[in-house]
């Protein structure tokens, strides 16, 4: 049985809206009173609704006959007071809604006792005593949280508004609400106008009051931004954060924190102004960006952690449960949620949420498997920024995702990581992007804050399985920089599932440094699923080259005759983040294929990879210089070379697997014997690889993308033909058609 979505200790508790009401009415930000009505009657025949019902009810009146604490702010993220005013606006939603279910009295006045001490408090708040940023809150320690407090609690006004009594509503709205508008509009009034996920939870929390307040003005600041050109406000947001196929900027960890504002605030102006079709706006864009989320998100539910991300965030959190029961009510049932519906756990009680639980009886233990699919999405408001693609082999539990971005920088939580990659398979993570360097609500760890070690070290290009020129990280790791430019994709082909293709160039990263990156997905019968990494750098003179793999699992095995640091281990670097990473082995090696083999979980994996002439092979970790480990212990295998223009071609293997109960391995070995590059010229890439089961041949054009055009291309006294801009053999037969 799914249960209603908790949170805080609290429930939250949603009944969307589906009915029409004019511009005074309440309620109506949230839901209206014939839906308050509905789900009463549904209550006595639909056991769930009843079930979710007597949990709201059980923990709303515990409050009913106690003081409501409502202190003057002290603490940061994990403290007293910042846990008790979050608890608290959660607590006044959730009262209102059982007002308009029950009808008694007692639960309005538990919200109207709440906000008459509020519109105490606020009067009074300056900066909050913890702030550290250039966006302080008053309530909180940042004015983001602010923003959280004034949706809900604009939502739960409106939702108790007929019960409160004229005199007590003007000691409200001017006490409670009109204090923090002024303070987000006026005082931060460039922090209001962003273009950035802080910007989106303060537009819908001025909108919100505006809402339930009835001020036209709030809801213009809200809809226009503040200087009501166009250039900021909710429109602007919708406009600006989102690719033309859905694609958040910031990337998929706040595309889920996003898009609880965005929906809500939609779904109540919806209600209000259904003739503005909200829901519709930009060719159903909110539609495509819960789409596009739950695409990148693992197995497992954890959204790929791209930029500043919490790896523990997955399609669970109560952000896409609304997302889910919003995505049914304005765009109808989609089946192929159910399974991220059941993972939830948390089914909520509304007509969405009535759907939902019909459509699980209909499927009864049927319930498959979600549906996930090879994806690319572009960046920018006009496609026009790069992007991601995710290339996909398998289905269910035996999934692999290949994860390439090289979108625009991603605002203010962006890495600098052009032309990065991260693996996934079964599952599991096996090749990761750090994420963020942060523990989110927990006040002994910098008060919840982003950590030093997070500019230091996530943030930084030798954090990610992207190349590093001169120990330097892109654009000299300047993000006013950064977001100037952005990849070009060459080419891209995933329409052959056997043979997945994608091709990116970066001429910006670095000056006078000419990136590109080329992979392919091949899934062949009898075959392990290869991944073959193309990767070729540009120069005029020599650099110092690094390409890391931040792998998952335990070392098994290097063919590398490798120096351990047996006694004192050093940093490999003193700064952009080298300053993080101790050297644990190095091994020089010349003219040959290097391998190492790791275990994650009970599946074996090889990266080998092609060294022309000379090359440094570092075995490091995470956690020098990290005093207060702040940092995860993660291993990180690097190539290093030192030329003018190297290649780094590499092949990744998923092969063979370990049973520790019976004590056997099977197919532990790679079967990737040599690597060569035959050929880099102006015109072709060239690139053998021997296997113990074949030989694989790849030939790339370097001037002609067009998937149309027609080459040649002598081969061992052959003359190979094809269209488009590569070509694959294995065993001399072409499988790219």
């Amino acid at each position: 049985m799914l249960n209603v979505l908790k949170k805080g200790g609290l429930l939250f508790f949603s009944i969307f809206a589906f009915a029409q009401y004019s511009i005074s009415q309440h309620p109506v930000s949230f839901f209206t009173k014939e839906e308050s009505l509905l789900v009463r009657s549904n209550i006595k025949t639909q056991p769930l609704l009843n079930e979710s019902f007597q949990i709201l009810k059980k923990e709303t009146d515990l409050w009913l006959n106690k003081e409501v604490d409502v202190p003057f702010p002290r603490d940061p993220a994990g403290g007293y007071t910042h846990e008790r005013h979050k608890a608290n606006y959660l607590l006044m939603f959730n009262s209102g809604v059982l007002y308009n279910i029950t009808g008694e009295q007692k639960y309005a006045d538990l919200v109207r006792k709440i906000l008459l001490k509020y519109a105490t408090l606020n009067p009074t708040l300056k900066n909050h005593p913890q702030a550290t940023s250039n966006s302080p809150g008053r309530i909180f320690w940042q004015a983001l949280n602010d923003a959280n407090w004034m949706v809900y609690t604009g939502m739960a006004y409106d939702l108790v508004y007929n019960g409160i009594n004229e005199a007590d509503r003007k000691i409200i709205e001017e006490g409670a609400f009109k204090p923090e508008v002024d303070f987000v509009t006026k005082d931060l009034s460039p922090w209001f106008n962003l273009i950035h996920n802080h910007a989106v939870w303060a537009t819908a929390g001025v909108g919100m009051i505006g809402i339930a307040t009835n001020n036209q003005t709030y809801i213009d600041l809200a809809l226009e931004g503040s200087q009501h050109n166009g250039s900021s406000g909710f429109y602007a947001l919708l406009d600006q954060l989102f690719s033309p196929d859905g694609y958040y900027t910031e990337g998929p960890y706040y595309t889920r924190y996003a898009l609880l504002p965005f929906i809500i605030f939609s779904n109540a102006l919806n209600n209000k102004y259904p003739s503005k079709n909200i829901f519709t706006y930009r060719n159903s864009i909110l539609k495509k960006a819960i789409n596009t989320a739950i695409q990148y998100s693992n197995t497992n539910g954890m959204f790929f952690a791209l930029n500043d991300a919490i790896k523990d965030k997955d399609y669970t959190t109560s952000e896409m449960v609304m997302a889910l029961d919003i995505y049914t009510r304005a765009y109808g049932l989609d089946t192929t949620f159910l399974p991220i519906a059941k993972k939830q756990h948390s089914l909520l009680l509304t007509k969405s949420g009535i759907q939902i639980a019909e459509a699980f009886n209909k499927q009864k233990n049927k319930t498959a498997l979600f549906p996930y699919k090879t994806i690319e999405n572009t960046d920018g408001a006009k496609g026009n920024k790069g992007g991601v693609s995710i290339l996909r082999s398998g289905e269910g539990k035996e999934l692999t995702s290949l994860i390439y971005k090289y979108t625009s920088h991603g605002l203010s939580h962006g890495h600098y990581d052009k032309l990065n990659i991260n693996l996934f398979d079964k599952g599991n993570e096996i090749l990761q992007d750090y994420g963020a360097a942060r523990f989110v609500g927990v006040e002994q760890k910098y008060g919840g804050r982003y950590l030093p070690e997070n500019a230091g070290f996530a943030t930084q290009t030798i954090a990610h399985n992207t190349i590093v020129v001169d120990e330097t990280s892109h654009f000299n790791g300047s993000e006013k920089t950064s977001e100037q430019f952005w990849p070009v994709k060459n080419y891209s082909n995933f329409e052959n599932e056997k043979v997945l293709a994608i091709s990116v160039s970066d001429s910006n990263a670095y000056k006078n440094v000419i990136l590109k990156r080329s992979l392919f997905m091949l899934t062949l019968p009898d075959q392990p699923k290869l991944i073959i990494d193309i990767f070729h750098t540009q120069s005029s003179i020599p650099h110092q080259y690094d390409l890391p793999f931040y792998y998952m699992g335990q070392f098994i095995h290097s063919s590398v005759d490798y120096t351990y640091a047996k006694n004192t281990m050093s940093p490999l670097g003193p700064k952009n983040g080298y300053q993080y990473l101790w050297k644990e082995g190095e091994a020089k090696v010349k003219d040959t294929i290097v391998q190492m083999t790791f275990l994650n979980e009970r599946d074996f994996y090889t990266i080998s990879t092609m060294v022309k002439d000379t090359a440094s092979i570092l075995f490091a970790r995470i956690g020098a210089n990290d005093q207060n480990f702040n940092l995860r212990r993660d291993p990180a295998f690097i190539i290093r070379k030192n030329s003018t223009s190297p290649s780094f071609i590499s092949v990744i293997e998923m092969h063979g697997k370990y049973d520790p109960v019976n004590e056997m391995t099977f197919n532990a070995n790679s079967i990737v014997q040599k690597i060569q590059e035959l050929e880099n010229s102006a015109l072709f890439s060239v690139v053998k690889i021997s296997l113990k089961t074949g030989e694989l041949l790849f030939i790339e054009t370097k001037n002609d993308n067009s998937s149309a055009s027609d080459h040649q291309y002598r081969y061992n006294n052959t003359d190979l033909t094809w269209k488009g801009p590569y070509l694959v053999l294995f065993n001399g037969k072409n499988i790219n058609k």
